[in-house]
């Protein structure tokens, strides 16, 4: 078989490939084109340009993964609610606390107040 028509058969099946949406590299488009793995040598220079379009493909698939890609959105909603959630528990901790310093006062307060009725303490004056 001609080099030209082996070329032309991966340059279809790199098509192929990239319409499909399917994974891109040598062995794929080898395997697409009915060839076996390995059987697209850069050393070929008849591979030269066919590897230069695997290439193409390959970055621009990684482009569209990327741009598609929700996770970097949504790792940014996770770390704002994160930090959202951080600041919400220090508050009710404040709170929380805060709390329990006024009912200790409220305590003391109370136990002030019996010992003044009793007379066992004398108010300040």
């Amino acid at each position: 078989m001609s080099a030209k028509v082996q070329a032309d058969q991966y340059f279809a099946a790199l098509e192929r490939l990239k319409f499909r949406g399917d994974p891109i590299s040598n062995d794929a488009v080898a395997m697409e084109a009915g060839k076996g793995r390995g059987s697209i040598k850069k050393l070929r220079p008849a591979h030269a340009e066919l590897i230069k379009e695997i290439d193409k493909a390959i970055k621009a698939a990684k482009e569209v993964t990327v741009a598609s890609d929700p996770l970097p959105g949504l790792r940014r909603d996770i770390e704002g609610l994160t930090r959202r959630l951080d600041q919400s528990l220090d508050r009710e901790i404040a709170l929380l606390n805060e709390l329990y310093e006024l009912r200790a006062k409220v305590k003391q307060l109370a136990e002030d107040n019996r010992q003044l009725k009793m007379g066992r303490l004398v108010p300040v004056q």
